[in-house]
């Protein structure tokens, strides 16, 4: 029996979130028959432009889906503009009727406008997660890959999607087709869900001073509101005149001048409610 897979694509969605998480289906379907469908869904039932400008066609407006299918939200920038009051009472019906609702990057803020991710582990694009969890201070929000919490699925969403997709495939079809999958698109491993969605520090910087690894973390998740030079200092168990030194021999900087630069590229408010 074929399992449903239903996309809403929200205007400005990810490309490459909605093509990773359609192509592991369409192989897995090649080496074992039709395991599965794919439906493509907007708001209209009209074409839907990607961030990026591609334009995809839909084939059907927001509809009843029946029990046991998934519906996967794909989103992008300004993921709540389109969210309507009609869209979020469609969705919270789909959950009444059984259905299973996910989300691709930032789709993850679609569904928590619509009260659907409560008491529930999600994650959504790292970039978004200070954002989001700025709108949403109650839910419980990873930095996970992908997370799946009973009938409630989320993805970073890139490339994190064909992970997430293996593991749905694995579940239902066994590991063997799951790896048959992975190969066709040359990777050379299936990452698991807590694998980290960004390099690590020390690859991102080019460093291997341990210290200097751990303030950065420190950096990144305190941006708002940011900690003192010297907060950073007691936080790895130096001085504020050895914390100095590591910067300016590491990265030829001040932990002040860096940390500013990190806040500076926090993006805006992706999960922002529409006015």
């Amino acid at each position: 029996m074929s399992q449903d897979f239903y996309f809403l694509l929200m205007p400005g969605f990810s490309a490459i979130g909605f093509i990773s998480a359609l192509e592991p289906l369409r192989v897995a379907n090649r080496f074992r028959g039709e395991l599965y469908r794919w439906h493509v869904l907007s708001a209209d039932g009209g074409a839907v432009l990607a961030s990026n400008g591609m334009s995809v066609n839909a084939d059907a407006a927001l509809e009843p889906l029946k029990k046991g299918a998934t519906l996967m939200v794909v989103a992008g920038f300004e993921p709540l503009k389109f969210a309507t009051p009609a869209l979020e009472h469609w969705l919270r019906r789909l959950d009444h009727d059984g259905v299973t609702l996910g989300a691709i990057d930032t789709g993850a803020c679609v569904l928590a406008e619509a009260g659907l991710l409560d008491g529930h582990r999600l994650t959504l694009h790292w970039e978004a997660i200070d954002a989001f969890k700025e709108s949403y201070p109650q839910l419980t929000v990873t930095q996970e890959l992908f997370e799946i919490d009973r009938r409630r699925i989320t993805c970073a969403g890139g490339t994190a999607s064909i992970d997430l997709m293996l593991d749905l495939i694995a579940q239902s079809h066994g590991p063997e087709l799951a790896i048959q999958v992975s190969e066709q698109f040359v990777l050379s491993r299936i990452r698991p869900r807590k694998d980290h969605q960004r390099m690590q520090i020390a690859t991102r910087y080019g460093i291997n001073n341990k210290k200097l690894v751990q303030v950065i973390g420190e950096m990144e998740q305190h941006t708002e509101p940011p900690l003192s030079t010297l907060a950073l200092a007691d936080a790895i168990k130096v001085t504020r005149r050895q914390l100095e030194r590591l910067f300016r021999l590491h990265l030829n900087d001040t932990p002040s001048n860096f940390y500013l630069g990190l806040r500076l590229e926090k993006p805006g408010s992706y999960c922002a409610r529409a006015i």
